[in-house]
């Protein structure tokens, strides 16, 4: 018989009265990928833009305030490199003693738990639906195309191994967070907690809040801020229903304080950026390749008419426009083709985040409960082909070659550069004719006579300039007294050569790459 007495809960459950907490599917999974990107992104040499990122953390370490060109002996202001994620990572490196190249690799689990909690958020902003935030990640990750891309700001398996640790990933993942927070600001998460919850003080700072996160993102990576921003409008105008009272202040506000969190920032000046034509021909190739990079991003587009049709069932199809996500991908469609027809091809950048609206309709809606209609079973059984597709296209990333059968795509697998960095002292100036050491070289604190990138710290007239002298010394017809110029007039110290190019008579060998055949040779003359 019972007493009517319950007796007390014993152990850890007893904190929760007798209740367990069980970690939902997206918790489980996703801290499983996790792990399983962090170690492929560990055990890939670092490559790319990696030495760029590496170089921008050495510079900051030998000058917080005024730190120089990140691969030039040249002044650094007005170098869009010098973030406020560059600076912490500056910072972070100075306190703790890392090299750029140390700072690098770390950031990117950071990085990776920024961007899978910010998915995380935004997709419960769109569906209660538990599943959802899981199968956007594999969508996102999956659902691009069969060709290699490993730019910065695309989210691919293969992409991930190698651009986890750049500032574009950070902006991506804030980006998500910021988005979620729009959604639960449009939708007026503020209502219903009192006048002082919904027109007082708090609901102020919230939008203040979300205008620094917005400015922040803009700082850290600009071209990946519109996008965001892109997607802020489209979230606002397909969910703010309201736009009496202080609606319209509030979202001023958040925009002014974006302006100003952006043009307060000392190390560039974000406004002259727009104007700034030195990357666009390199971003072409973007365009030319769109169908190779993005084919299976578009089995979500059926998901995007699904929410299109529900939202302007009635035949009002101007409707379809309160669908955040319809909305969002019709707008950076638009800036993608603004960036085309205007030759402005830097904007083909925010591509990686163009997918992620059809990534994430087709996630909501798979996630839906069963039983399924045979629409959605088909789109289900077109989405699982297109998942293993995609997988068999980059399973490379994560599968290594000692425990491939197969033979999968690999990531890129660049020399490293310590064995040459350890003759040259911090800023001291290299001529090279390797493709990778030029890339990666300034990474470990030398300096180079042109720099590998554009950058507007750097007019790029000079930079063309610089460039003609590279190859005008490395010209197998250049006199010993045209070489000795060149190298006075940029203080070149050193030469590191691919194995083909014959070292000039005035240079004397130091090292010798075993793997790569690459030498290092020191300029006696060119000192002081």
């Amino acid at each position: 018989m019972s007493t009517g007495v319950r007796r007390p809960a014993r152990g850890v459950t007893a904190l929760h009265g007798g209740r367990t907490w069980r970690p939902g599917p997206y918790v489980v999974f996703g801290g499983l990928f996790w792990l399983v990107m962090t170690l492929a992104y560990w055990r890939v040499p670092l490559c790319c833009d990696a030495g760029q990122h590496a170089a921008v953390v050495e510079r900051l370490k030998a000058d917080l305030l005024h730190p120089a060109h990140p691969m030039a002996d040249l002044p650094g202001a007005g170098s869009p490199y010098y973030s406020p994620y560059a600076v912490a990572q500056g910072a972070l490196a100075r306190l703790a003693g890392l090299s750029g190249w140390e700072a690098v690799r770390l950031a990117g689990p950071v990085n990776l738990a920024v961007l899978l909690t910010g998915i995380g958020r935004f997709v419960r902003t769109l569906t209660p639906r538990p599943w959802a935030p899981v199968l956007a990640v594999l969508f996102m990750t999956l659902l691009w195309g069969t060709e290699r891309v490993l730019w910065s700001g695309y989210l691919g398996l293969m992409s991930m191994t190698t651009n986890l640790g750049y500032p574009s990933a950070f902006a991506i993942g804030l980006t998500f967070w910021a988005w979620a927070m729009t959604g639960t600001h449009a939708r007026g998460a503020w209502a219903g907690r009192g006048v002082r919850g919904w027109r007082g003080a708090r609901a102020w700072r919230g939008y203040a809040g979300l205008g620094v996160l917005y400015g922040l993102i803009v700082l850290v990576h600009p071209i990946t801020a519109v996008a965001s921003l892109t997607g802020a409008v489209a979230i606002v105008a397909a969910w703010q229903r309201s736009w009496r009272g202080p609606v319209v202040g509030r979202w001023a506000l958040t925009g002014a304080v974006a302006l100003t969190v952006a043009v307060a920032w000392p190390y560039y000046d974000v406004l002259a950026l727009p104007g700034n034509t030195g990357v666009d021909a390199i971003h072409r190739r973007l365009y030319e390749h769109m169908g190779g990079h993005f084919w299976l991003a578009l089995l979500g587009v059926p998901a995007l008419w699904a929410r299109a049709r529900r939202v302007g069932g009635d035949g009002h199809w101007w409707r379809a426009g309160r669908d955040p996500l319809v909305l969002m991908f019709a707008l950076e469609c638009l800036v993608v083709a603004y960036g085309w027809t205007s030759g402005h091809y830097t904007y083909g950048r925010i591509l990686g985040l163009t997918a992620v609206p059809p990534q994430f309709a087709l996630a909501v809606e798979l996630a839906a409960p069963r039983p399924w209609g045979w629409p959605r079973r088909a789109l289900g059984a077109a989405a699982a082909a297109g998942a293993c597709v995609g997988f068999l296209a980059q399973a490379g990333a994560v599968v290594p070659r000692s425990l491939d059968p197969v033979g999968f795509a690999q990531p890129p697998q660049w020399p490293g550069y310590g064995w040459a960095a350890r003759h040259i002292r911090p800023g001291e100036v290299v001529i090279t004719d390797g493709y990778y050491a030029g890339h990666a070289i300034a990474g470990y604190g030398p300096n180079l006579v042109a720099p590998a990138w554009p950058d507007p710290a750097l007019d790029e007239r000079e930079r063309a300039r610089r460039l003609a002298a590279v190859r005008a010394y490395l010209a197998p017809a250049s006199t010993r007294t045209e070489r000795t110029a060149i190298a006075r007039r940029y203080h070149v110290r050193w030469l590191l050569l691919t194995r083909w190019r014959k070292v000039p008579e005035e240079a004397v060998v130091v090292d010798r790459n075993r793997r790569t055949g690459e030498v290092l040779a020191r300029l006696g003359a060119a000192r002081g």
